[in-house]
């Protein structure tokens, strides 16, 4: 008869502890790779929306929308522009 070969309970606990600890070791790392994701992308937007302001200025003899949001005083027809 042949002997059937396996893992035996204490190797497969090893390896899940070690996978647990490589994890706890990582998983700071990727949390700060994923911050720095999100500031280039914030970094980006702010880019994108001074080109766009700079561009509609140029179009519109160097002027720009008001940036006042709420209907009232401010506009001179009480409407808002956004």
């Amino acid at each position: 008869m042949r002997k059937v070969r396996a893992f035996t309970l204490m190797e497969l606990l090893v390896v899940i502890a070690i996978i647990a600890v490589l994890m706890a070791i990582l998983m700071p790392a990727l949390n700060r790779v994923k911050e720095q994701g999100k500031r280039a992308s914030c970094i980006n937007n702010c880019k994108q929306m001074v080109l766009a302001w700079n561009m509609y200025a140029d179009e519109n003899d160097s002027k720009i929308i008001n940036g006042n949001t709420s209907t009232g005083t401010q506009n001179k027809d009480g409407t808002c522009w956004v």
